[in-house]
C-alpha cells in the first residue's frame, strides 16, 4: 500500500482518485443486469469515501 496522505493536496488527490474509481465502476454496471450485491458494493464504496473525507476534514480544520 501507499504512504498515508498527510498534506491537504495529497488528501484531495486521494479523494479525487477514489471518486474517479467509483465513477468507473458505476459506468461499468449494466442497469438491466445489476443486482443487490452490485448496489451494496457501490454503497460501500461511497461510505468508505465519505469516511475518508470526514477524517481528512478534521485534519484541515486543525
Amino acid at each position: 500500500m501507499g504512504k498515508a496522505a498527510t498534506k491537504k493536496e495529497d488528501q484531495i488527490q486521494y479523494l479525487r482518485s477514489r471518486l474517479n474509481m467509483f465513477l468507473e465502476v458505476l459506468d461499468a454496471i449494466e442497469p438491466e443486469t445489476a443486482d443487490v450485491d452490485d448496489i451494496d458494493r457501490l454503497i460501500a464504496m461511497l461510505d468508505d469515501l465519505e469516511g475518508k473525507y470526514e477524517r481528512f476534514k478534521k485534519d484541515w480544520e486543525n
